[in-house]
């Protein structure tokens, strides 16, 4: 409806001049419509990831308390699997690399050379 009523005032404004329009196209609306979708859709992203970030982070709140229950009920112990456990994948990281190498521990490290 707006478009013919802007179609019709153009075409006769323009028969004042002398112009004949054959067609109008109003392509600045088309723009400015994409560009509130597309903002629209920037802000629905934003809204998704904030809801993710709380989620994620009440995840983590809960998963430090739990660890934080069995760090009291199980003492040291679970601490020291934890630290096993790292140990081993980082053991198992360092086996699948191709550029390390191995050194004997201890006080004589260069390949146990007499000091």
């Amino acid at each position: 409806i707006v478009s013919q009523k802007v179609n019709e005032s153009l075409t006769e404004r323009a028969a004042q001049f002398g112009l004949i329009l054959d067609d109008i196209s109003i392509t600045h609306l088309q723009v400015a419509q994409q560009e509130a979708e597309k903002a629209r859709f920037l802000v629905e992203k934003a809204e998704q990831q904030k809801k993710a970030a709380v989620i994620a982070a009440e995840g983590d709140a809960q998963a430090a308390v739990l660890l934080a229950k069995s760090f009291g009920t199980a003492g040291e112990g679970l601490v020291e699997l934890r630290r096993i456990e790292a140990a081993e994948d980082i053991a198992y990281q360092l086996a699948k690399s191709r550029n390390v190498t191995y050194l004997p521990a201890g006080q004589n490290v260069l390949l146990n050379l007499p000091t």
